[in-house]
């Protein structure tokens, strides 16, 4: 007896998935078809919410990326400015040391004393410190400012209009636009008496047609 007689195995299951009926000879509707369908709409249905969930993480991300950057190029900022401001505080403390040997190198060259190889020693240095930003200040003639000018001496004159630096004590330096010594000056003011000779010369001249 065979297998198939017995009942060991089922018989074989026949579909006929033909679309053209062979006896009518019209279309069929697919019944596969129809039960996909429910399944295409479910899954784009889940599709929707992932990708609108991916679109929304893109953006959390790209935002938070900005962010970063944005905090990073402060960062570098913030630290070339500190370092700049570093590097000028020591430039100046060196250069403040070194003021008093410029004041003698200048007393040297006042009295004729600046010659042969100390002459030479100090244009280079003073060509150094040049080159670090550091510039002398103050001449005969300048009008006094109190915020660049430390006034030593006081007079008036009548030579002058304003108050007037008519001596330089002592050279200001400035870094930049940084002051590392005023200059010490000798200021004059207009004269006092001034005023009341003009005063005096006008009604003089006022009374004239009276006396006629």
């Amino acid at each position: 007896m065979s297998p198939r007689e017995n009942g060991a195995q089922e018989e074989p299951v026949i579909r006929d998935n033909r679309k053209i009926d062979p006896e009518t000879g019209k279309a069929r509707d697919s019944a596969g078809d129809a039960e996909a369908a429910p399944g295409d709409q479910g899954t784009e249905t889940a599709t929707a919410p992932a990708e609108g969930s991916a679109r929304d993480l893109l953006a959390e991300r790209t935002a938070d990326l900005q962010r970063l950057q944005a905090e990073y190029s402060n960062y570098r900022k913030r630290v070339d400015r500190d370092r700049i401001a570093v590097k000028e505080q020591a430039v100046a403390s060196v250069l403040t040391e070194l003021l008093p040997v410029l004041d003698d190198i200048g007393r040297a060259r006042d009295h004729g004393e600046l010659t042969g190889g100390f002459a030479k020693v100090s244009e280079s240095l003073e060509a150094t410190l040049g080159k670090l930003g550091l510039t002398a200040y103050g001449a005969k003639g300048d009008p006094f400012d109190p915020t660049v000018h430390e006034a030593l001496m006081h007079s008036y004159s009548a030579e002058v209009s304003e108050p007037t630096c008519v001596e330089i004590l002592q050279p200001g330096y400035r870094v930049n636009d940084r002051i590392l010594r005023a200059a010490r000056v000798a200021v004059a003011e207009p004269s006092e008496e001034a005023a009341p000779e003009e005063t005096a010369a006008g009604s003089g001249e006022s009374g004239g047609p009276d006396e006629n």
